[in-house]
């Protein structure tokens, strides 16, 4: 069995005792039905740590952190702009930004978003549990949900904003991702942008418009297609 790894966020000491939460608690007496003496690795920005189970009932487990085994990791440069979609495809595009490394998600409302709201309670467990099960140390940052014209106007004018356009026929190219420039990838609803919404994005500096293939994607499909394509260029820049 592979080993268990639970994100921590509070300080870690090696050789100190912690009282889990009920979460935790509960996920490792009922889910893993974990023994005392079992090893867990715990995880939060500054690394990761082993520890051992030294108490464990029903609605109690205490653990001690025993020794650092990863240290920080650099975060990515990546972030997702993504237009909001219905349940279980937005929670697929969750996962898989956060297991291909992103390191912040804003959701966006649209012209053509059919869906207003966001659960962050429920995407923040998700997003968490992605990255305890990708050997990540750093979650997302997951955003409240903006309008688009807000997202444009407060867009930091030194990053790179891509926007993936089904009307382009731009391919991104290496050049065009630079390491040491923080990337924002933009997509759109399941209708696309309206005309006005596209000369907005166009209109804003640094915007790069690309065409991630001839066919119509789904946006869960866009999503995991453009982070992909640029985390390939930023390892082979």
């Amino acid at each position: 069995m592979s080993k268990v790894r639970l994100y921590y966020p509070e300080s870690i000491v090696e050789n100190s005792t912690s009282l889990l939460s009920k979460q935790h608690t509960h996920y490792i007496v009922n889910v893993m039905r974990l023994k005392r003496g079992s090893n867990i690795n715990f995880f939060n920005k500054k690394g990761e740590w082993s520890s051992e189970i030294v108490f464990l009932e029903k609605d109690r487990v205490e653990v001690k952190f025993l020794k650092r085994i990863k240290g920080p990791l650099t975060t990515s440069n990546i972030e997702l702009a993504i237009c909001l979609v219905k349940k279980t495809p937005m929670e697929i595009i969750l996962q898989k930004a956060t297991e291909l490394g992103v390191s912040k998600i804003t959701p966006i409302i649209s012209e053509r978003t059919e869906v207003k709201e966001l659960n962050l309670e429920r995407a923040t467990k998700i997003i968490v549990e992605a990255t305890e099960q990708s050997n990540q140390l750093n979650p997302p940052v997951i955003n409240q949900v903006t309008k688009l014209k807000d997202f444009i106007d407060n867009i930091n004018q030194d990053d790179k904003l891509f926007f993936t356009d089904v009307n382009s026929e731009y391919k991104l190219k290496p050049n065009d991702v630079e390491r040491n420039k923080s990337v924002c990838i933009l997509v759109g609803p399941e209708g696309d942008f309206s005309h006005h919404e596209q000369q907005l994005i166009l209109s804003s500096p640094n915007t790069t418009s690309f065409s991630l293939s001839k066919n119509i994607l789904r946006t869960d499909t866009a999503v995991i297609s453009a982070i992909s394509l640029v985390n390939f260029m930023y390892n082979d820049h």
